[in-house]
């Protein structure tokens, strides 16, 4: 499962670290043998190692899933208590330690691998942009129209990388039957039917829209950009914020050590761009017009 780095985190430091600990346990795991007290001691002296280096790199959830687990918590509560060398303690201390490292080499495994196909998956790609949904709802064009190209992102011309999380479908989904008028209903549908189309299969990446080098702009780059698109979801033992626009900007600021890049949300909301840059998060506020004051 992937891992969520904490703001300003390098992934690479991160994988390193990662394999590091990964080599050790399985070190450590080796170690099995007629003294199971030594092996419960080598083992939770790799869990101290582990919490310092990882501690300051990844989320709480992950590092109790990676390192804190019940296991743990298990073994060093008996620690004091089977010190012994009856032959029935060391067999349960030796099954309990096996076990739990068996575990813990299994689950670093799987973090690098996750880890290591996210990093090449977001290796070639163009501006990284979050659209939360109030862009679905209120953008002019409809999602598969957009024109990226006319945005003021920072790469002009290059690809456009959108990324939709769960909790902004969820918002979606709830809009398209709760909406304040029929226009807000319809877009929130609409937005959700193109989401589950394009991912049926997978959650991406996926190609939205292709470049079309037919027609340029005054810059000489195709006004017609490939898009592509990805879900994220939420990471295990996840809580929401309670809020849901702070909850987005959260996964906003979740995903940018991952990408290596800025990333920008894309929102119509001024409370929303208000939260993104108290965050320091790249924001690209949008504006429709407001027309003549009513009488």
């Amino acid at each position: 499962m992937l891992v969520s780095p904490r703001p300003g985190v390098d992934r690479q430091n991160l994988l390193r670290t990662l394999r590091e600990l990964h080599s050790d346990v399985f070190n450590v795991r080796s170690l099995g043998g007629p003294d199971a007290y030594r092996w419960l001691l080598a083992y939770l002296d790799w869990t101290s190692d582990a919490v310092r280096m990882l501690g300051n790199q990844v989320s709480s959830a992950d590092l109790d899933r990676l390192v804190l687990t019940k296991g743990y918590e298990q073994l060093l509560s008996g620690v004091g208590s089977w010190a012994g060398h009856m032959t029935e303690v060391q067999r349960v201390v030796n099954g309990l330690v096996s076990a739990e490292l068996d575990q813990r080499v299994a689950a670093f495994d799987e973090a690098i691998k996750a880890l290591n196909e996210q990093m090449n998956r977001w290796a070639l790609l163009g501006d990284f942009v979050v659209p939360d949904s109030s862009f679905f709802i209120k953008h002019p064009q409809k999602l598969e129209e957009v024109d990226f190209a006319s945005l003021p992102l920072d790469n002009p011309g290059t690809r456009v990388h959108v990324l939709v999380p769960i909790a902004v479908v969820d918002e979606l989904d709830r809009l398209k039957d709760t909406g304040r008028n029929n226009q807000v209903r319809w877009r929130a549908g609409y937005t959700v039917a193109v989401l589950d189309r394009v991912f049926q299969r997978t959650t991406g990446p996926v190609m939205l829209r292709s470049e079309d080098s037919s027609e340029l702009d005054s810059r000489g780059a195709p006004k017609a950009i490939e898009v592509t698109i990805e879900m994220l979801f939420d990471p295990p033992g996840h809580v929401r914020l309670p809020i849901t626009d702070d909850e987005i900007i959260a996964r906003v600021l979740a995903i940018a050590p991952l990408a290596a890049r800025k990333v920008t949300l894309l929102t119509y909301d001024t409370g929303q761009s208000a939260r993104a840059r108290a965050a320091s998060l790249p924001v690209v506020k949008l504006t429709k017009p407001i027309g003549e004051e009513p009488t």
